[in-house]
This record gives structure tokens, sequence and C-alpha cells, in this order.
């Protein structure tokens, strides 16, 4: 799993959703996820509608309370990403946007996907 952390109102994070959902396009399914776990403080409103104006379409709708799931992960910045193994172990993490969908960003999560199989 792939938990980024955003919110609509962060720059970076808006920035970064495009590829998050591709990612989900290309690599979602029974040995994958994305889960983008806004903080947005409006509810889910501002994410449905951002959902929207910009044509994310493979990601879930997920909210939480800004200083829980903050504190719960120990977030510093947004957004803030988090590779979860099929154990719950953290496999890495990266504080600030990324493009998801590059062809390294795609092969280290496949290697990743790909260890289970082996």
């Amino acid at each position: 799993m792939l938990l980024n952390i955003w919110a609509t109102w962060c720059p970076p994070c808006r920035e970064e959703m495009p590829t998050l959902d591709a990612l989900q396009a290309r690599l979602g399914g029974s040995d994958f996820h994305v889960l983008p776990l806004s903080i947005d403080r409006a509810g889910l409103e501002p994410v449905r509608r951002f959902y929207r104006e910009t044509g994310i379409r493979n990601l879930d709708l997920y909210i939480a309370e800004d200083t829980r799931a903050m504190l719960a992960w120990a977030v510093v910045g947004l957004p803030t990403t988090i590779l979860i193994d099929r154990i719950g172990r953290e496999r890495g993490r990266l504080a600030g946007p990324a493009e998801w969908n590059s062809p390294e960003a795609v092969a280290q999560i496949s290697a990743l996907i790909d260890e289970r199989k082996q």
C-alpha cells in the first residue's frame, strides 16, 4: 500500500495527485493500493470537487482528522507518502511531492509487489 497524506489546500499535494491516480490505474489491484488520506478540515466536499476538477478517477476518497493522522504517522509536512508492505512494515517514506508514475517509481513499487510472488 502507498499511503499518501495530503490536503487540497497544499499546492505540491495537488500537483502530485494525478501521478498517484496514474500509479493506481497502472499497478492497483489485489497486490497494491494507493490510499490517499486527505486531512482537509472542511470534509469530503473539497476533495470530491478536486477529484472532479482534475479528472481523478482511480483513487478512492479517504479523510481523517489532520492532527490525529499526522501524529499517528509522524508526518511533519505535506505531502508525505509511506510505502507499507503486506505485513504492515514501513518500507519507505518520502516527505514532499514525487512523480509516482515515473518509470523509476513504478519499478521500485513493482519490485516490492513481486517480493511476495518469489
